[in-house]
């Protein structure tokens, strides 16, 4: 191990002293970063938030004996005290024949810049962040007169270190930085008050979309919603924006985390190979993308960040898999291993997104006579085991290929696979505003519960 930096030494010296203390295996983490918050309401300060934090993990493993423990004292005498913690906790655990580190062939990190750290984000002076804040909200107030109040508006950004080592001599880190905009205006008419909100979300400031467009397109959406009433309970297409249709494919996500996968509480076990979607729909994992808040050089256990293929023309291509995970179902690892500063790693994703099709979100719409557009979603009434879908919405009501009427306290029901089986038509308006992402998505018929 040849540490590029403090937080590496820091990683490389917890292995040492793992081996020190007679474990098997280990695996160590470093993180440390700086974030900053304002919220603004009514032009005012109401919260400024502004920390630092440092934190090391260790996870020790004595024959198939798992302990893990972590401080945020990373004197000498703090690291050996976590390291002795751990040791204590392996001494008293059960054994867990799949517990282990990924095969030696399997680690490694991504080369080059992924554009993950910009340093414009640490230079940006407080007072400009909480005035951008307060831009976006008066952008909002500013927009129309039923515009009258506000949730607020915030800024918020954050930079940081993240190192990794383990005994089979892995040893990297990466820096990484994002920073965030968005505000909540209020609207009111007849009597009735309305919220709705937008944000914008980058790796660096210039890559956020400007305060008076956050702020107008937020009081656009709102007053949009003025005036909203139930629709007819019926049986319905549905077609999803892509800030809820993103909500999709995270439970796509949940479906085919291995976790899940081994435990057989996800409808999609067992079906690898199999078509579980339309032909049109192909999902992706990617954490290789530079520049995505899902990219990362290796996972939390070390092993190259890459390219998954999970849905490919509606067949079920791939789990998304950890080392463990893997282990339990006989598969090789994606990837995917995810985790705080310590304990067991988890399964996550890296840049998760349903690719995007030919149409448009206006061909879309008009091609619906009648039916929903959905704009917001409430609730989590999903069911990952057998794909029972029911959530409450709200959104437009599409009548003769038009946007027509605000439409508010219903419910839309399914089921994941027969959705994912319905999806007519996938949109050409894919845009990543986080890790996962998702295109506007037409559903041929969902249950609309309403009056």
């Amino acid at each position: 191990m040849n540490p590029r930096n403090s937080y590496e030494e820091i990683a490389a010296s917890l292995i040492r002293l793992a081996e020190e203390r007679g474990a098997g295996a280990a695996e160590a983490t470093v993180s440390a970063g700086d974030e900053f918050e304002a919220q603004i309401r009514l032009g005012n300060i109401e919260t400024l938030k502004e920390a630092g934090s440092r934190a090391a993990g260790i996870r020790l493993l004595f024959d198939r004996r798992v302990g893990s423990a972590y401080t945020s004292d990373l004197t000498p005498e703090g690291l050996r005290r976590m390291v002795d913690s751990a040791a204590a906790l392996a001494a008293i655990s059960t054994e867990d024949p799949h517990a282990g580190l990924p095969g030696a062939g399997d680690l490694g990190a991504l080369e080059g810049d992924l554009q993950l750290f910009h340093e414009s984000v640490d230079a940006l002076d407080p007072a400009v962040k909480i005035d951008l804040a307060r831009q976006a909200e008066r952008a909002a107030l500013d927009f129309d007169p039923r515009i009258d109040n506000s949730e607020g508006g915030s800024f918020g950004s954050s930079s940081g270190w993240r190192a990794f080592a383990n005994s089979l001599g892995f040893l990297g880190s990466y820096r990484s930085s994002s920073c965030s905009l968005s505000v909540v205006p209020v609207a009111s008419a007849e009597g009735r008050r309305e919220r709705d909100y937008w944000f914008t979300s980058a790796r660096s400031p210039e890559g956020l979309e400007s305060p008076e467009f956050v702020g107008q397109t937020a009081a656009r959406r709102v007053l949009r919603r003025l005036g909203a009433r139930k629709a007819a309970t019926q049986k319905a297409p549905v077609v999803f924006e892509p800030r809820v249709a993103r909500s999709l494919v995270g439970h796509i996500f949940s479906a085919v985390s291995g976790d899940a996968v081994y435990r057989k509480a996800s409808y999609l076990a067992g079906l690898l190979g199999q078509p579980v979607a339309g032909a049109n729909v192909t999902i992706v994992d990617d954490g290789t993308l530079p520049g995505l808040f899902g990219t990362s050089p290796f996972d939390d256990e070390g092993v190259p960040s890459r390219r998954t293929a999970v849905i490919e023309g509606g067949v079920l291509a791939n789990y998304l898999l950890n080392s463990y995970t893997a282990r339990k179902l006989g598969l090789k690892t994606t990837g995917n291993a995810s985790r705080g500063v310590t304990g067991n790693a988890s399964v996550g994703h890296g840049n998760l997104f349903l690719q995007p099709g030919d149409a448009s979100p206006e061909q879309m719409i008009s091609s619906v006579r009648n039916g929903l557009f959905v704009t917001e979603l409430l609730g989590s009434g999903v069911n990952i085991v057998n794909g029972d879908y029911s959530r409450g919405a709200a959104g437009v009501w599409i009548e003769n290929g038009e946007l027509t009427w605000p439409v508010h306290e219903i419910t839309i029901s399914g089921n994941l696979r027969r959705m994912f089986e319905q999806i007519e038509a996938v949109g050409s308006d894919l845009e990543f505003r986080g890790s996962v992402a998702c295109p506007t998505l037409l559903i041929g018929e969902m249950t609309v519960s309403g009056q």
